[in-house]
């Protein structure tokens, strides 16, 4: 008689058509920000059918704009729900959420993609599309794991926890939300497009705006103004410098292959209002990352006092310092020890499927790992199938046979975690 692992490594290969299907019905739904509504549907009728308990709501934006760590561009939620469900244990068992968002990010200029960006074709063993590897493959995953358990009547000890949220492009609210209603156990794994390596640790960030002062003048006599653009140049090459000096303190062995572990990026410049003036102010808004073992208040601060020393640099930022204020997305980073149990487990079944130890490094972007580990205290780790490289742009694609490796070690690791009922 066959073993589990070779039976469910042989359910998801006879089932492998059902989630190709599926995966096609979540990606050519846009699921755009305020567009969420018929992917939970989908997604809430597909956790009934596997005997979830399921719940679906809407946001209370009034009441989540108290919590330190919400942050959205919106705070009514009308026509976008998150979606949670419990299959319960026969008891006795560690309990572990199964974290997934079905939000995705706009599909950009259509003439950069070969393929209508909703179309969810499969070519060559690659499905493509708006939301194929961020993260609707890995969702997936998660749900074929769980399939090929029920279908193979093995039960577990301990209950397990699904998130269909909202919000991660935008910050977490849903994640945040889902903790703050009690969703939680006693792990968590988000499959997140990692390319199969795991992500004990996750990066935070924190988004920020400058505003540096110059002095106008007419453009016919520049020198007698101060320009805002020049000073602004100066303003990045210290940023630079920063970054630099915060990179150098990184000594984590899982950010060894991370180029820069910790980027200080400025996205978007303005100033200036007329050709003929000299710029009076400039304003940059840019990102910055956060360490796992550093807290969004300590960078604040740092960042913070670092603009202050350009007054050493240069004395018209003693009398026109440049404003610092913080604003828009945030990310907490989060943690595990490389030797929690949780790891052990997941690794473990990795390399049973996989054939080979995997690759342990920190993540390079913000997840909603760190919402579940620091506000729900859950136990997080990243870990999916998609291609890291292929989220957010053109042709985004997934390879279907990732997606059914992941479902394997996931549901190979909800055995071990959660444990078997006795005599299976």
């Amino acid at each position: 008689m066959k073993g589990i692992k070779d039976r469910i490594h042989d359910w998801l290969r006879l089932n492998q058509n059902q989630g190709i299907h599926l995966l096609q019905q979540l990606v050519q739904i846009p699921s755009t920000q305020g567009y969420e509504k018929l992917v939970q549907e989908l997604v809430a009728k597909k956790l009934s059918s596997l005997d979830f308990d399921v719940t679906v709501w809407e946001l209370d934006g009034e009441k989540l704009v108290k919590h330190p760590y919400f942050f959205s561009s919106r705070q009514t939620f009308t026509g976008s729900p998150n979606v949670a469900g419990v299959r319960k244990g026969i008891g006795n068992g560690r309990s572990i959420v199964l974290n997934g968002h079905v939000d995705v990010v706009p599909s950009g200029d259509r003439r950069q993609w070969k393929l209508d960006p909703y179309c969810a074709e499969v070519i060559d063993g690659k499905l493509y599309g708006r939301g194929a590897t961020d993260m609707k493959g890995g969702n997936v995953a998660l749900i074929l794991a769980v399939e090929a358990l029920q279908s193979l009547k093995i039960r577990l000890k301990g209950d397990i926890v699904f998130h269909s949220v909202i919000e991660e492009e935008s910050g977490g609210a849903g994640t945040l939300d889902a903790v703050l209603q009690g969703y939680t156990a006693d792990a968590a794994i988000i499959p997140e497009p990692t390319n199969l390596k795991i992500f004990p640790k996750q990066q935070g960030s924190k988004w920020f705006r400058l505003f540096v002062k110059g002095r106008t003048a007419h453009g016919g006599t520049r020198y007698h103004g101060v320009s805002a653009i020049e000073k602004s140049y100066m303003v990045f090459q210290h940023i630079e410098q920063l970054e630099k000096l915060r990179n150098a303190r990184v000594d984590d062995p899982l950010y060894e292959q991370i180029p820069i572990p910790l980027p200080i990026n400025i996205g978007k410049i303005e100033g200036g209002d007329w050709p003929s003036s000299v710029a009076d102010v400039v304003k940059m808004e840019g990102r910055i990352g956060i360490a796992p073992n550093e807290t969004i208040a300590e960078v604040q601060q740092e960042l913070e006092q670092w603009i202050e020393k350009l007054a050493t640099i240069d004395p018209w930022f003693a009398d026109h310092p440049v404003e610092v204020e913080w604003f828009g997305a945030r990310w907490l980073p989060g943690e595990i020890e490389n030797d929690h149990p949780f790891m052990h487990v997941l690794t473990e079944k990795y390399e049973d499927v996989v054939g080979k130890k995997p690759t342990i490094e920190a993540s390079p972007w913000g997840t909603d790992g760190g919402l579940l580990t620091q506000v729900g205290k859950v136990p997080s780790v990243v870990f999916g199938p998609g291609v890291t490289e292929m989220a957010h742009y053109p042709n985004e694609y997934i390879e279907i046979e990732n997606i059914l490796q992941v479902a394997e070690i996931i549901a190979l690791t909800l055995i071990e975690w959660c444990g078997l009922e006795e005599g299976l």
